[in-house]
């Protein structure tokens, strides 16, 4: 009798030993945590953010995790929200491309809430994530969620409780449970990244994690969740995502010679939508080529494949982006932006640079079409061509497949660290952002990972 995928699921994390990982494995685990502070911490004074740990500060919980920044601590649920938010706002952290994109250091937090309240080792924590970015990479080739109206944040709820479940040692019925209990209402409309975009775009992750801590902890206690939660009559395969052939680990068959999919994952260089990336270092490529001569510059042709053109470069409010949310997710902004200040940073997102006349005049001339070769490489690249035509008749292209951080062109320990200090150095100073990275790095060798949040917090 065939097993359901929530008990194949239940049955790898428990199999999964930090001894199956490979040095390269463990590496890539402490870089992302890495970069998730710098994130979080550049995200610090953004107003979602801020709403997030006012709410979360209403919590309190003596076995719960801190609020990143501060010193207080929430329940573990608020504090995979909290702390969620804080990651993803600046729309920075890592990125997987498949059927459905998604940005898989989204679980971090939710991973290092539990593993601080449970006083879980730095193995024991890699071990949660390296788990959790495998069921949502798996799930995310299995079936696109976005084609028919779901947010891809909808898988996030499996993968956290199967990380959050993995790092309170439930036994494989409590850890099913939990997964019925996180998918059963898991379900994210689309809604979320379609039109003019609202605070909601960067906290919809951190909401499906809330609820996949919180499943692990009802099933700790001893509550039952719905099940089969894929196969059944009215479950998630039937009602949610249609045939989900998940591969890998959690197959029917599993292969168990796969590498965790955490390698084939990308970090971003700039703080944009992923697929924008490529259109960021085309459009700086031009500028050198102009030598910043914006003002010469007659229209912008942008062609993409169909999942940019789709999520970033068709609805009329990426023409007039007004704040943040959209902006970062208007292709036609940030290559403009790009073009005129040579340079794509939380800067170019200002209200005052989103409100700017005679960027969005640039804005205005940017047409963006899509490319058949670029959308048949898809996701295997993820590429742009910018081309410029000039007042004085001039035609300038500039072409890029794998950005710089691409899972085949990786951000070198030192791009990362700049990156990181970037963001970290201005709350922390640089001294402490040094004390926070010297940790990470050596995080496999702590038996209590507790401490680490405290590492970041800003309160005197």
């Amino acid at each position: 009798m065939i097993q359901t995928l929530a008990r194949r699921m239940a049955d790898y994390a428990l199999r999964l030993r930090f001894e199956d990982l490979s040095p390269a494995v463990v590496h890539e685990v402490k870089r992302r945590i890495i970069d998730s502070f710098g994130c979080a911490l550049g995200g610090w004074d953004a107003e979602p953010c801020a709403v997030a740990r006012r709410v979360a500060a209403t919590i309190q919980s003596e076995r719960g995790a801190m609020i990143w920044g501060t010193a207080f601590t929430t329940s573990l649920d608020w504090a995979a929200f909290a702390n969620g938010c804080q990651v993803r706002y600046l729309d920075y952290n890592d990125t997987y491309l498949s059927k459905e994109p998604a940005h898989p250091s989204d679980n971090i937090p939710a991973a290092l809430a539990v593993a601080e309240s449970v006083g879980a080792s730095g193995r024991e924590l890699i071990t949660a994530i390296v788990l959790a970015y495998d069921v949502q990479c798996r799930l995310c080739d299995a079936a696109s969620l976005r084609s028919i109206g779901w947010d891809h944040v909808t898988y996030g709820a499996f993968s956290t409780a199967l990380a959050a479940s993995r790092l309170m040692k439930l036994d494989a019925e409590q850890t099913r449970h939990a997964l019925g209990i996180a998918g059963v209402a898991s379900a994210a409309l689309r809604q979320t990244r379609v039109g003019e975009l609202s605070h909601w775009k960067g906290c919809a992750f951190a909401n499906s994690a809330r609820h996949g801590v919180f499943a692990a902890m009802l099933a700790r206690q001893g509550m039952t969740g719905p099940s089969p939660i894929f196969e059944g009559d009215r479950g998630f395969i039937r009602l949610v995502s249609g045939p989900l052939p998940v591969e890998g680990p959690f197959a029917a068959e599993p292969k168990t010679d796969d590498e965790p999919m955490i390698l084939n994952t990308s970090i971003k260089c700039w703080p944009v939508e992923y697929h924008a990336q490529s259109a960021v270092e085309a459009s700086l490529k031009l500028r050198a080529k102009i030598g910043g001569a914006v003002s010469e510059i007659d229209s912008v042709l942008v062609e993409s494949h169909d999942a940019a053109v789709d999520i970033i470069g068709s609805d009329p409010a990426k023409w007039r982006p007004t704040h943040r949310e959209t902006a970062d997710h208007s292709l036609p902004y940030i290559v403009a932006a790009a073009l005129t200040d040579g340079e794509m940073t939380p800067r170019q997102f200002s209200p005052a640079r989103i409100a700017d006349e005679s960027l969005l005049a640039l804005v205005a001339r940017v047409k963006v079409a899509r490319h058949r070769e670029l959308s048949d490489l898809y996701p295997g690249a993820v590429g742009n061509i910018i081309a410029l035509t000039m007042k004085d008749g001039r035609r300038l292209s500039e072409r890029v497949d794998h950005p710089c951080g691409h899972a085949r062109n990786r951000m070198s320990d030192e791009q990362i660290l700049q990156k990181f200090h970037a963001l970290a150095d201005p709350l922390l100073g640089h001294g402490r952002a040094e004390a926070l990275t010297a940790y990470v790095w050596n995080l496999d060798q702590f038996q209590d990972c507790a401490s680490l949040p405290s590492l970041v917090s800003l309160s005197t």
